[in-house]
């Protein structure tokens, strides 16, 4: 059912339910008109809006990197590259959701003044810990079923290394990158994606065993 709201009872609901459950699920209109005043990003999976999290530096770091050289590569082509301020919208058969990547390709861009676009052809995520379960998981489901989608990389914020699914013939293959020195091929779009520039000024923080 429509939620029929003003701009600000919408703001007020997005707040509400980042913090407690609400069992009436929100139209996409709704929520992006709400998303459009809030001052804080949210996600939205099938009804229910999700508060997103503070990132740390070193997340920043990484995926400012990641987009800059990707920016740069695609210079004058007809590609371009976005940051995590750009949703990108997944249409699936009984539901829709808006997520936010760290940052995503695009070459058949929505219209200007949409918020999001619907068909990426690289997908990027920055994982953590506290993020893992979802971009691995429930991210990763919902990015592999959009139609133009080539390749979705997860870039570790703890190491360098990094997981891409790349889109085949049979379906997905898995790839893993380890260290500095490997560089991510995205052929797709015509660049590459080196580590070493992924984690230009990133230090981490030392592995603490247990004893």
């Amino acid at each position: 059912m429509r939620l029929s709201c003003s701009p600000t009872a919408i703001l007020c609901k997005l707040r509400s339910m980042s913090t407690a459950p609400h069992f009436q699920p929100v139209s996409a209109q709704d929520y992006l008109e709400g998303e459009a005043l809030a001052r804080r990003k949210h996600e939205f999976v099938a009804g229910t809006i999700y508060a997103m999290a503070g990132a740390t530096a070193n997340h920043n770091r990484i995926a400012t990197n990641a987009t800059g050289t990707l920016h740069g590569q695609l210079r004058g082509q007809p590609c371009e590259v976005f940051n995590s301020d750009m949703k990108v919208r997944v249409r699936q058969t009984h539901e829709t959701r808006f997520y936010y990547p760290d940052a995503l390709v695009v070459c058949e861009p929505n219209g200007p003044s949409d918020p999001y676009h619907d068909r990426p052809v690289v997908i990027i995520e920055v994982i953590s810990e506290s993020t893992r379960r979802t971009d691995e998981h429930e991210k990763r489901a919902a990015y592999l079923s959009i139609d133009t989608l080539c390749v979705y990389v997860l870039i570790e914020s703890s190491s360098a290394a990094a997981v891409v699914y790349r889109r085949t013939a049979e379906g997905f293959d898995r790839e893993t990158y380890v260290a500095a020195d490997a560089v991510v091929p995205l052929p797709e779009v015509n660049c590459n994606l080196s580590l070493a520039e992924v984690y230009a000024n990133v230090i981490f923080e030392p592995i603490v065993e247990e004893e």
